[in-house]
């Protein structure tokens, strides 16, 4: 039964679910509820600490309700999206009703669709990736698929990665400098593997080309079917989500370098190249990304068997406080400067 805790990753959708339906001021429903009550409840909730034997891992690894719990997000994350659309094409309402409803659908995009691509990109099975960037599709940000796992996995916490927040660096200027970064990256992946496979930039293997084609699909079937109005508000739930990733993104490696070797090589990717965060229920909802040490520590463990990592940096809360607590700079400063290890800070 305690496996099925990660049902709580659900209540994203649902809260989601009824900020469409209530709308007024019900529509920053998933607002309220991931950064009031989550943060709440952490505050009030112990820091469960589960060391898995190898039984219990193999036994975690081997049931397959862990995959279907992730699966089901496709059918609810395109549904509600659907649902919202459709809400904001037919009905008639206030300017804060329609924010209330872009700012929930964004945040289900930010957790539902892709952090749940996230988990699966890294799965090697073809259907498994397929839908990977399928929830990647309406965040507008397919390229993340091979960006993440051929750049970012590759080159964390050093300065070639647009993922690693630089000591000092506001958030802000940090959603710039990775989102284009980033973008610019994954065609240089892509370019480069054609190039390795002697291919055609017009090929059927250069999938950048397909990531734009599909999402221009996807944003042409919006017009269509719901007007140029639920457009706008498709592209800015887009920009939301992505810009949601890219927050988790500056919490997660803000000021952690590796060392570099006189030879121009970094030390290897260790646990202590990421913040940790053990927070209960941010860690359900998220399906572990929060322990984040551990997943780069070992990028092909399931969800299902990452671990607490102690001697990894510590943040100070979960993640969406921490999250509020990065939009304000001098704060986040003030917070987790003085908590970047030593060694570290003399890089930056």
């Amino acid at each position: 039964m305690n496996d099925l805790k990660y049902l709580f990753a659900y209540t994203i959708p649902l809260s989601t679910a009824v900020s469409i339906y209530f709308i007024d001021l019900f529509s920053f429903g998933s607002v309220f509820y991931a950064f009031f009550m989550i943060p709440l409840l952490e505050l009030m909730l112990s820091k469960p600490n589960k060391v898995y034997s190898e039984k219990e891992k193999s036994s975690r690894l081997t049931n397959i309700l862990f995959d279907l719990m992730l699966y089901a997000n496709l059918p609810i994350v395109f549904g509600l999206m659907a649902y919202g659309f459709y809400t904001l094409s037919t009905e008639s309402l206030a300017v804060y009703e329609v924010v209330g409803i872009i700012l929930s659908l964004g945040i289900l995009l930010a957790t539902n669709a892709i952090n749940v691509a996230h988990e699966l990109g890294h799965r090697k099975t073809k259907v498994e990736q397929l839908m990977s960037k399928a929830l990647l599709m309406p965040c507008l940000y397919m390229h993340f698929f091979l960006e993440h796992n051929y750049g970012h996995h590759k080159n964390v916490a050093t300065p070639e990665d647009p993922a690693t927040s630089k000591y000092n660096q506001m958030l802000y200027h940090f959603w710039f400098s990775s989102v284009i970064r980033q973008y610019r990256n994954a065609w240089a992946i892509q370019i480069g593997v054609l190039k390795k496979e002697n291919t055609s930039f017009f090929s059927l293997k250069n999938e950048m080309i397909f990531y734009i084609l599909f999402q221009g699909l996807y944003l042409g079937t919006i017009f269509i079917v719901f007007g140029t109005q639920t457009l706008i508000c498709a592209v800015l739930v887009g920009v939301i989500s992505f810009l949601f990733l890219e927050t988790i993104n500056y919490i997660e490696h803000y000021g952690l370098l590796r060392e570099k070797s006189s030879s121009g090589s970094y030390e290897r990717i260790q646990t202590k190249h990421s913040w940790n965060s053990n927070h209960l229920i941010g860690r359900i909802v998220l399906y572990e990304l929060t322990r984040h040490s551990d997943h780069h520590h070992k990028t092909s463990k399931k969800y299902q068997v990452l671990e607490h990592k102690s001697e990894s940096p510590q943040l100070p809360f979960g993640y969406p406080a921490c999250i509020l607590i990065a939009m304000i700079p001098p704060l986040w400063f003030r917070l987790m400067n003085s908590r970047i290890p030593q060694e570290m800070l003399a890089l930056n």
